[in-house]
């Protein structure tokens, strides 16, 4: 089997990277710290925790530089770094896995503001009731979902990466997409 080299628009910054070069490295962290501060945030729901992860997965990208062989494109190698990052800081967690019935319990204690300002777009309001409804769900739903949904994973690479089984994966994906359709309403 072949493999396939992709054109990566970035390819001139990378190798200015592997030699060292700081304004490169500076350059491909503007074009792609704010993208993947989002994919932490979505995983981590925290700012802190998704600063530190992005940090440390910069730091990862540009020290492994000379192991990224473009066989993906530069901003894929580094979402995975990302994402392994994020995952990493979750299992740092200790993630508990919650039953549907467990979180109802906490749900009134957990729900989210409806102090939330009027936005003029309705099309931002609606990303940002998503937003919202998304952060207020348990962490094992939040993760699941975001994975599938955002990353492109499959069940069985998330339960590779969590540690859980691949059914689990899909029972906390339909819990979550569930849960989430009801907190919309």
């Amino acid at each position: 089997m072949e493999t396939k080299l992709y054109t990566d628009r970035h390819v001139d910054l990378v190798e200015r990277c592997k030699l060292g070069e700081r304004k490169a490295q500076y350059e491909l962290y503007r074009h792609y710290s704010k993208a993947m501060y989002n994919v932490c945030l979505r995983m981590l729901n925290h700012v802190g925790e998704a600063e530190d992860a992005l940090q440390e997965a910069f730091v990862d990208a540009f020290t492994h530089i000379h192991q990224f062989r473009q066989q993906s494109t530069f901003g894929a190698w580094l979402k995975q770094i990302v994402v392994n990052k994020a995952i990493n800081q979750l299992r740092s967690r200790k993630v508990q896995w919650v039953e549907i019935e467990e979180w109802q319990e906490d749900e009134e204690a957990n729900s989210p503001s409806e102090e939330m300002d009027y936005l003029e777009d309705d099309q931002s309001y609606e990303v940002e009731r998503i937003r919202c409804a998304m952060k207020s769900l348990p962490e094992g739903y939040r993760v699941v979902l975001s994975l599938y949904l955002f990353e492109g994973y499959d069940h069985e690479e998330i339960g590779e990466v969590l540690g859980i089984s691949e059914t689990t994966s899909r029972t906390q994906y339909m819990r979550a997409k569930r849960k989430l359709l009801e907190l919309m309403k």
